[in-house]
């Protein structure tokens, strides 16, 4: 049986491959690649796709991915903290748009409700090109990053009263007003039940899933969850998208946020390319090409009404220059919801197919331009920061500041020079306790439900999630960490974390705690820098404890675990003889032996005293046979020598009388 869908999905990754391949070597980004590969598939150019429509339905599921995710990463807490910006931010940049680009339409003569759906459509940016560039360059959470999701936000959201307007621009005559109340009703009702989900349902529920530590199950829940909201909010009315984002934002305030993120983040880049894809396939290029001086002119236009009104808005809202400008660099284009809206307004006669053709052009540019100037935004600014100006005007740019503390502040916490802990077992649970001893800031990862909630339990911070995965690993801020202690008992997956590890950081020190000493050389190869095996560790604890016994110093003991570790356990896999330590060498007289004993404590007992006042061979009936003081051996000792602290006693006796004399000594 012959799928078209499946032809069609071949045909136009498979392109979409091949242009990839060259625009990275051309250092060209993504998205123009994906935007270029839908208009050579498209229906004006050699029409390779027979399935359109389902096409533009993947790419729906693209946009669903992608603001699910953002309502992940942002939670309810980030986005109240930024309320501000997107009704005071987002309602001036829109009426402002709509207004001014209502007067310059109506001034070249077109109709009154023309002009005014057009400012709908110049009012609205991409959110699916903005949010994944910045989220590629970890800018969501910047001062510009966050002005600027607030604001598409806010677009997302008015997007609904636009299109229940757009029927009034026709003429039509509904009831309007009791059409936005019910809307109004619904929007209400979503987020009460969006509210409740978030605190009592989705908790419970993902409690539930992880405690099966089925990752299949894991996944699953989470589409569903996903979809299931996505489709709550369009039955309302709303869009597919904003519900969607409404889910991210409830799974936001759940412990399993990072993972959700990190397994849907593959069914996000492949959906994702279908939308841009659908995009570049609505670009009719003969008439493209015959106006192309037009559409250049307007495309010029468009950006600058749309940068002026950002700017303005960023400046209104009390943004200091350099944030004000990166966000005018990001919000210039036109968006997807617009071409969504402009179908309906052509279905509705309010705008002709002519303008609509000169619509889709300056979409298209504009949002092939964007992945440009966002990339150049920094060097733009810093240029437009030291060009000349007056210098009155200079200072009020450099002394404008935010209004309100709220608005600088961030949710997420702000890790720095911290040490990352993977794994939260024994070993991992008594790293962590030793760096909050220590007060080193720490940060720990686990994808076990039990012992994350444990960890929970204990207040520790703690993300859930799988180390293996990239995206995790981000959100330990691991570029930054200066050391990061792998503490899992999987081999395959502490050498893809360590791999994945390197990929973001070679400054940092990996120490990795390894089952078998036979894994040691590769794991270092993959990037480690200390390796501890367990299978050895052990013996080298028992040894030293037995070590301890003999009254070996416990300088020497040192010496002799330092030379077992850095010869990578060399001495206790080989065979072959080595020289024993001098230390460890003893007379074999029945009931007597020879040891040394270290006087580091300032022993009142001995220290300072002769060797007849500190009674060891009255008191102890042990022999002083020499002392070791600093480089230099003291062999003719008398009742009035002496004992110092630091000195080396080399003394001989009964086994009992040297543990009595050991342990007056450790007093």
């Amino acid at each position: 049986m012959e799928i078209p869908i499946l032809q069609d999905i071949v045909i136009i990754l498979g392109l979409s491959i091949v242009i990839i391949l060259i625009f990275q070597r051309l250092k060209l980004p993504a998205i123009l690649g994906f935007l270029l590969a839908g208009i050579i598939a498209g229906p004006y150019a050699f029409n390779l796709i027979s399935s359109q429509h389902e096409v533009e339905l993947l790419s729906e599921i693209g946009i669903i991915f992608l603001l699910f995710v953002i309502g992940i990463e942002l939670s309810l807490k980030g986005l109240a903290s930024i309320k501000r910006i997107i009704f005071l931010g987002g309602g001036l940049q829109v009426g402002g748009t709509i207004l001014i680009t209502a007067g310059i339409a109506s001034l070249t003569g077109l109709e009154l409700n023309t002009s005014i759906f057009l400012g709908f459509l110049f009012s609205l940016s991409s959110t699916a090109i903005v949010l994944k560039l910045l989220q590629e360059k970890g800018e969501i959470a910047s001062p510009h990053g966050r002005i600027s999701l607030g604001i598409l936000i806010f677009q997302d959201i008015v997007v609904v009263p636009m299109m229940l307007f757009t029927p009034l621009l026709a003429g039509e005559t509904p009831n309007i007003l009791s059409t936005v109340a019910i809307m109004a009703l619904k929007i209400l009702a979503v987020l009460i039940i969006v509210y409740i989900l978030a605190r009592y349902v989705v908790p419970k529920v993902f409690g539930w899933v992880v405690k099966t530590k089925n990752q299949e199950l894991f996944i699953l829940t989470v589409v569903v969850f996903c979809f299931g909201v996505a489709w709550l909010t369009s039955t309302v009315g709303l869009s597919l998208a904003l519900g969607a984002f409404f889910a991210g934002l409830i799974i936001s305030e759940s412990d399993y946020s990072h993972q959700a993120t990190a397994n849907v983040l593959p069914f996000r880049e492949i959906f994702i390319s279908f939308f841009f894809i659908s995009v570049g396939t609505l670009l009719n290029l003969e008439f493209f090409f015959n106006n192309i001086l037009l559409i250049i002119l307007l495309v010029i236009g468009v950006i600058l009404l749309k940068m002026t009104v950002v700017g303005v808005t960023g400046f209104l809202l009390k943004y200091p220059a350099r944030t004000v400008f990166l966000t005018v660099f990001s919000l210039f284009q036109v968006g997807e919801f617009s071409l969504l809206l402009s179908g309906v307004g052509k279905d509705n006669g309010i705008i002709p197919e002519n303008i609509y053709q000169y619509f889709l052009a300056i979409s298209i540019i504009t949002m092939g331009i964007t992945p440009f100037l966002i990339s150049y935004a920094p060097r733009i600014t810093y240029s437009l920061l030291k060009a000349p100006i007056p210098p009155a005007v200079r200072k009020r740019l450099e002394n404008i500041k935010r209004s309100t503390q709220a608005d600088s502040e961030f949710s997420e916490e702000n890790l720095h020079d911290h040490l990352v802990i993977i794994g939260f077992g024994i070993n991992g649970e008594n790293i962590s306790k030793a760096a909050r001893h220590a007060e080193i800031p720490y940060v720990i990862i686990d994808t076990n439900p039990e012992t994350f909630q444990k960890a929970k339990n204990k207040q520790e911070p703690v993300i859930f999630g799988d180390a293996t995965q990239s995206l995790i690993l981000k959100h330990a801020h691991i570029q930054e960490a200066r050391v990061i202690v792998i503490a899992i008992s999987d081999p395959s997956a502490t050498r893809k974390i360590l791999t994945t590890i390197r990929q973001f950081t070679q400054t940092a020190t990996v120490i990795v705690r390894t089952r078998y000493v036979r894994e040691i050389e590769e794991v270092i190869k993959l990037g480690a820098d200390e390796v501890i095996p367990e299978e050895f560790e052990t013996s080298i604890e028992i040894f030293t404890r037995v070590l301890k016994k003999y009254l070996v110093p416990f300088d020497e003991i040192q010496g002799f675990i330092n030379q077992i570790r850095s010869s990578d356990y060399e001495m206790l896999t080989s065979m072959k003889k080595t020289a024993h330590s001098p230390a460890l060498q003893h007379l074999n007289i029945p009931n007597k032996e020879i040891v040394t004993v270290k006087v580091q404590r300032d022993n009142k007992n001995i220290v300072g005293k002769s060797i007849e006042e500190s009674g060891i061979g009255k008191n102890y009936r042990l022999t002083l046979l020499a002392i070791q003081r600093d480089n230099r051996y003291l062999t003719e000792i008398s009742p009035q020598t002496i004992v110092q602290q630091g000195d080396l006693l080399y003394l001989f006796g009964h086994p009992n009388n040297i543990n009595h004399f050991n342990k007056m000594l450790s007093f």
